[in-house]
Order: structure tokens, then sequence, then C-alpha cells
């Protein structure tokens, strides 16, 4: 498919909500306050496996205010939910620690989380395994990984590849499990009326919501609405449906008034997903000329035994460089765990820190830099599948980015560089995250008086979703962004998809291009307006599905300096640089955000971020942000982010690939490669913490 890409101007618009947000007046899911409210609040199991026996609630229920409990025996009951997640209060099955066991309602949030210290629990505790080892018993080789992809792909003869070459590489990488965390914790607001349900729900996508009600509840979806106007962060978490807008949507209908919900924050870690921790095996063999010869990489990783999700961390390598024989597989094992769930690229993140760790590890064996290695294997079509790219700028950006960071200027030695205390280290890593894109409806409308407005159900997470639409739909129109109104954020809106794998903004966009294309067309028809103005509609179902001959990918390159201190293990990350090819960029001051932002979450994944499972308890280790560490100002002096002029006609109406996720994937293994330059030290699991560095400083 080829389409015509308008001349956009990408200007740095101010993002609309902007004020709203910073003066407190735009309204997120648990700022509603419907007359009568209730207020619930969850009870989490505190065994790793078993069944709940008794649950004693008299003692709560005397408590002022409480109003109900809900558990197993008395909850409402639910049909056949989408995701086994959200069959919550249906058993006394535990199947992990954190399993939402009861629910407390009540007149106030604070009578109702006293309600909870009142009530009786006992439970039939079972045998429980919640440890991740690379020879777990129970490992086995799924049909896919997430996202639909092949567990297992193999092209040509690895072993006697690798046997053959004189360069090999083979490395083992870990990663722990990594949480969320958004700003917002997750909350909905529930109302039932006239028997029709509305819920206020802390998603990336309300469609998705009303579709899982639907199932769950047994309604027809046109007697539910769920709106989702303003979301304070998601990265993934909510990016599928989460239990509490079926839990808040159950108390409403118990309780007969309106019902809200908000997790707290220790709660969130173990019902609203995170991304698995890894093992991950990284064999490449190489001539002395650094060309590959063999690409192997092995995953290993866990799932719950409530539903299954299989990382997809091998996929990258089918895509990054060109080799002749290649083997990319996944294992998982069902763990006594949580389910993992969606994090900012996932796969990607976890898959290239380990593929661009092996790279550099081949650098220095081969004793060529690392940007030239790199530069050596560019493929001419994608490994995987032989498809040719629609655009492909990883070189473009690795020479662009290596130049602004004054890369070449470095001493390549190991440890050579020390400013006082402090060993100085740079290091490179590459990018890339896939292009996806869903079908989408949107409208258009020019009412008689000259107001437009366009209408679709997308998600604004904080990535500025309304000004960029406003963008699109007025470069079409012809006319100034600030012209246009945009209404998202309800499924009473055109259906559109959610947000997320970075497919918003070309999944509505594409959309709302083709409705005010059309639009623009009949105003040049119809002057003057008849008297309820022209609306337009448009839906993208025969352009998304169509499959495209072309392999499209974003790519990047992550250029970071690193200082570590050699009495403390303390690591500090001087500069860190990403130039990124994503095809036309559409509003240069969103997309620095969202390239900085994941950039930021690449610093925390690679330095501070790690949360390991209790052996004994079978619960995560750090449940809030006391105990979690994300990076924070101290942690980000100076990040950088730039990106080249692609023009790719294969895309979409606005040549746009997407941006949220790319800028965490390439980050934690430039920083590892920094820090290993300068230590002389290569450690192989995340995060890199004072306590692991210390022993190769002593």
């Amino acid at each position: 498919m080829t389409t015509r890409a308008p001349q956009f101007p990408g200007a740095p618009v101010v993002r609309r909500e902007a004020r709203d947000k910073v003066t407190g007046t735009a309204r997120y899911a648990a700022d509603r306050a419907p007359a009568g409210c209730l207020y619930a609040w969850t009870v989490p199991a505190t065994v790793a496996a078993g069944r709940v026996t008794a649950v004693r609630a008299v003692d709560a229920l005397a408590v002022p205010g409480v109003h109900s409990v809900l558990t197993h025996d008395n909850a409402p009951r639910l049909q056949e939910p989408d995701d086994p997640i959200l069959a919550v209060l249906q058993d006394d099955r535990v199947p992990h620690h954190g399993w939402p066991i009861a629910l407390v309602i009540a007149e106030s949030l604070e009578a109702a989380r006293t309600g909870v210290g009142e009530l009786h629990v006992e439970y039939e505790r079972d045998a429980y395994d919640v440890t991740l080892t690379d020879d777990h018993p129970g490992l086995y080789t799924p049909e896919e990984a997430n996202g639909g992809h092949p567990a297992v792909r193999v092209r040509g003869d690895v072993e006697r590849a690798l046997a053959g070459s004189p360069v090999q590489v083979d490395a083992t990488y870990r990663t722990a499990a990594l949480h969320n965390h958004p700003m917002e914790p997750h909350a909905a607001t529930a109302v039932w009326a006239d028997g029709h349900l509305t819920v206020h729900d802390s998603s990336q996508g309300s469609a998705r919501v009303r579709e899982s009600l639907a199932s769950a509840l047994g309604l027809d979806p046109d007697r539910i609405t769920v709106v989702s106007e303003h979301v304070g962060g998601g990265f993934g978490s909510k990016g599928t449906t989460r239990p509490q807008a079926v839990l808040a949507a159950m108390a409403a209908r118990h309780t007969g008034r309106p019902v809200k919900l908000v997790f707290p924050r220790p709660q969130l870690a173990e019902v609203v997903g995170h991304r698995a921790p890894t093992i991950q095996r990284v064999r490449l063999g190489a001539d002395l000329d650094g060309v590959l010869t063999a690409v192997s990489h092995e995953i290993v990783t866990q799932t719950s035994t409530v539903k299954e999700f299989v990382e997809q961390a091998a996929v990258p390598a089918r895509v990054m460089y060109a080799s002749p024989h290649s083997r990319t597989a996944h294992r998982v094992t069902a763990l006594d765990v949580p389910s993992p769930s969606w994090m900012r690229a996932p796969g990607e993140a976890s898959g290239m820190y380990a593929l661009e760790s092996a790279m550099d590890e081949l650098a220095s064996a081969l004793g060529l830099d690392p940007v030239e290695l790199r530069l050596r294997n560019e493929p001419e079509t994608e490994p995987d599948s032989d498809r040719p790219f629609s655009s492909r700028g990883l070189a473009a950006c690795l020479r662009d980015g290596a130049a602004r960071f004054g890369w070449h200027d470095r001493d390549p030695r190991p440890a050579a560089r020390q400013e006082g205390r402090w060993l100085m280290g740079t290091g490179v890593a590459s990018a890339t995250y896939p292009v996806l894109v869903s079908r989408s409806t949107a409208s258009a409308h020019a009412a008689r008086d000259g107001a437009l407005r366009i209408a679709v159900n997308a998600t604004d997470i904080g990535t500025g979703a309304r000004t960029v639409l406003a963008q699109i739909a007025a470069d079409a129109l012809g006319v100034a962004p600030e012209a246009v109104r945009v209404d998202i954020g309800s499924t009473d809106l055109p259906v559109a998809p959610l947000a997320g794998g970075s497919s918003g903004t070309a999944s509505w966009g594409w959309a709302v291009h083709k409705a005010a294309t059309a639009l623009a067309a009949r105003l040049a028809e119809h002057r003057p307006l008849p008297a309820d103005g022209i609306t337009t509609t448009a839906d993208t179902e025969e352009e998304t599905g169509e499959e495209s001959p072309y392999a499209r990918h974003a790519f990047g390159a992550h250029f970071a300096e690193t200082a570590v201190d050699a009495v403390t293990g303390e690591v500090r990350v001087r500069r860190l640089l990403g130039v990124y090819a994503a095809g036309r960029i559409l509003n240069a001051r969103t997309a620095r955000s969202q390239f900085t932002g994941g950039m930021v979450m690449g610093i925390g994944m690679a330095l501070t971020e790690d949360c390991g499972t209790d052996p004994d308890f079978g619960d995560f280790t750090a449940k809030d942000l006391a105990s979690y560490h994300v990076p924070v100002c101290a942690d980000t002096a100076d990040i950088q982010a730039h990106w080249i002029e692609e023009d790719d006609r294969h895309l979409n109406p606005m040549g746009s690939k997407g941006i949220g996720e790319i800028g965490i994937v390439g980050t934690a293994a430039a920083i590892g490669n920094a820090v290993r330059h300068a230590t002389g030290a290569r450690l192989r699991e995340l995060p890199l913490t004072p306590d692991t560095l210390l022993p190769y400083l002593l």
C-alpha cells in the first residue's frame, strides 16, 4: 500500500489539556463524585497458593459506615470473562499472592479501609513455586509468543555456523521483574441507572473495557458506557481491562449505589501486570571483519497459572542484523505468581538489552568500534521475512548520534578514563520497534457557524493525543489547529482502538485524516452550510486490513556516558542521547517528550528498578515507590532526543511511525555498555546497583 504524505508541519503545538492538568480541572476516573457514592477497598490474598476457607465479616460490618462486604460467597455472579484475571470473587481459589479475595464497601474511604482491618480470613495453603530458573522442570515451548509471533524461528544451521565462526560470544543476561507504576493508580467509578452501566475507568482503551464488562456481566455493549477522559499514565498496565472496573461494577450492582474503587499503590504490583523477568542466552558468531555469520537468541521467562503471557523478547533479533544463520526461541513456565502483562516496549526492551549487550561484547572481542560493527551488519531486507523495509534509518541514526555525542573522540580502552574517584565510560546501543496500526473510525463535523469538531474514541494517556489529532485534522481542512475541537475518551464516540503498541496516533490519525479530508471536499461543494451542518465519517477497515508487502519499523540509536564511583559503586548517567528514525514527526514538542520519557524509563531499567519475589511468602518485595526506585530529576541531568527526516510513503497518510516506546528500547544496553567501558567489568544482570558493582571495583 502506498499513501500520499501531505506536507505536515510538525509544529511544536502546546498540548491543549495542559492548563487543565496543572490547574487541577482535568477530571480523572477517581475524581467523579456521583450523589450517594460509596467507596470500596480490596482485600488481597496473603498466601501464595491455596484457597479461602472462611471470611468472617462480623467485625468489619460493625465498623461505622461500612455498608457491605463482598466475598466469593455473596458477590454477583459473572459470565465467562474474556480475560481470566477478571474472574474475581467467583470462587475460593488463590492463584497467587495479592489476588483479590474480598471487597469492603463503605460510606467513606476511611471506613472501608478500617473495615478491611477488621476482616478475618482463613486459608488452606498449598505448596507453591515462585522462582524462575533456566532449568526449571516446568519449562515448555509455547505455540506463540505475545503479538502472535511464532515461539521459534530458524534459518540455516546455527550450531554449525557458530562452531565455524572464528569469533564468538556466548553470554547469558538476566532482567528482573519490572512494574509500570503510572502516577495515577488504577481506578474506576461505576454507576447503574435504569439498567445502563456507566464506568469512568483509568484505562488506555475504553472500548476494550466495555467489551470486557459486557462479557463478564452478560450485558449488551449498548447498555454500557465507559469513559476514560483523562488518564494519568499507563505504560501498558492499563492496556487491558483490569479488575477495578469489574469490581466497581459488581459492587454498584450489589449495593444499588454508585461505587468508587482506587487500588492503593502497594496492591498494584500484583493485580495490574508487570514486565516478566527473563533469562536470555545470546550466541553470536562473526568472521574476523565483524560480519555476523550466526545469531542465536533463546529466552526463558515466566507466566502465571491464571493465563499464558509470553514476553516476546527474542523477536527483535529477527529484525536487527543480517546473518545467514539464525535461531530465536522462547520457553516459559507457569509459576504461582501474578500474571505478567504489557509494559512499555514489551519484548523489545528486554530482548534488545541482551542483544545489544552481546553486540558490544562482540565488538570488544573483535577490537572493532561498536558503531562500526553495527553498520557492517545492516541487512538489505528484513532478515526474518526477507521483505523490503519501508524505510530503515538505523545507519543514519548511528552516524548522526555518533557525531552529536562526540563518540569518535573517546578512548576505546576500558577503564582508561578517570575524574577523581569517578570512572568514566561511554556506550552505544541500537533500538527498534514495529510499526503497528489498527482499524479505527472517526467523524468530522462542520457547524453552520464555522465550528469544526472531530470525534474519535481515542485515549490520551499523557501523550498529547488531543493536540496531535487536532493538527492532523487541521492539516486536512486547511485551518489552524486551534480551530478544531477534538472529543475523545468515551465509548459514545466513534469506535477506536486503545492507546498501546505505539499505534495510537497512526490508527486514530488515519481515520481522522480520512474523515477530515472528506469533510473538506464536502465543504468545497456546499456554501452556505445546511442548518445542522455537515458530518462525514470514516472507517479504515479496508486500509488497515491490507497486509503490507513491506517490513515497517522505527529505529534508533542510544549513546550514554556514565560515571561510576570507584569507592561506592554508584552509577550516574552524565549524558544520554537518542536519535530516532520514526517517520514524519507530527508535533516536535510532544514527540520529544515521548522520546525522553522512554529514555528516563530506560535509566530506571538499567540502574534502579528491581522487584524480586520473596521465596518464603511468594509476594513481590518492592510494592511502593519507597522501595521500588524509579528515576528522579537528579538521575536525568542531560537527556537529548533528536530525529532524522524520514519520508516513508508506505505507512499512513501522515507518514508517521509510533514514538511512545522506542525511547526505552536501547537505553538500558547503552548504559550497561558504558559501565563496562568505565570499569572494565561486564555485568549481565539488571539493574546495575552499587552492591553488584562493588566486588569488581575493590
